[in-house]
């Protein structure tokens, strides 16, 4: 399997999902709020289940290029958001997909730090030059996520979705491997450097342990 490791940040951490994540998973997909920036409709519970099935399998899949992980709070098992990478069929580039927040978790306001992991891991693990992301021109929140994710504005793509039967324009954002890495945190340098990395993170983070 090509399974992620935990990606632990300073206010929540990324993990692969797992079988029991299914009911907030399913909340989410079928939520009339939650869905309503994103590139699809809001689905029905059987859709949402095949969608989850389907996500669960991305491990099991060679070459994996769909990566949708389970945003955790750093003390919490509990998945209380998703965040997403799709990796492109050509060249060394991806898409950051599918970040969404459940309302009321612990780790509000702390979306683009989710972000900031899978970049860490997609820059460093996966060997990617280049990472993209987008949101809808009406979405007036985000681009100050997409700047704290490292990332700066590149171009609006017209027209580009149709969901809730209206299309969409969509703003979209970059960075490349050697413009982000210069602002990356310690903690992101460790993502990047990989298992030697972050085991180093969980030695620090562990109680009664100092820092090297």
């Amino acid at each position: 399997m090509n399974r992620v490791p935990e990606l632990r940040g300073e206010h929540l951490r990324l993990r692969e999902l797992r079988a029991d994540d299914h009911e907030p998973f399913t909340r989410i997909l079928t939520h009339r709020v939650l869905t309503r920036f994103l590139g699809i409709d809001r689905m029905d519970a059987g859709q949402a289940h095949d969608a989850f099935a389907r996500s669960l399998a991305q491990p099991h899949t060679h070459p994996r290029r769909r990566y949708t992980l389970a945003v955790c709070a750093p003390d919490d098992d509990a998945l209380v958001g998703t965040m997403g990478l799709l990796v492109e069929d050509y060249g060394s580039n991806a898409m950051l997909t599918s970040l969404v927040l459940l309302p009321g978790s612990a780790v509000r306001g702390h979306g683009h730090e989710a972000g900031r992991l899978l970049m860490a891991y997609g820059f460093g693990r996966l060997g990617l030059h280049r990472i993209w992301a987008g949101h809808r021109s009406d979405h007036h929140f985000m681009p100050q996520v997409m700047r704290a994710a490292g990332l700066r504005p590149e171009a609006t793509l017209r027209q580009l979705f149709r969901t809730q039967g209206c299309w969409h324009d969509v703003i979209t954002y970059a960075t490349v491997a050697p413009d982000w890495k210069r602002q990356a945190t310690p903690r992101e340098l460790a993502i990047l450097d990989g298992a030697d990395g972050l085991d180093r993170v969980r030695q620090a983070a562990a109680p009664g342990r100092r820092s090297p």
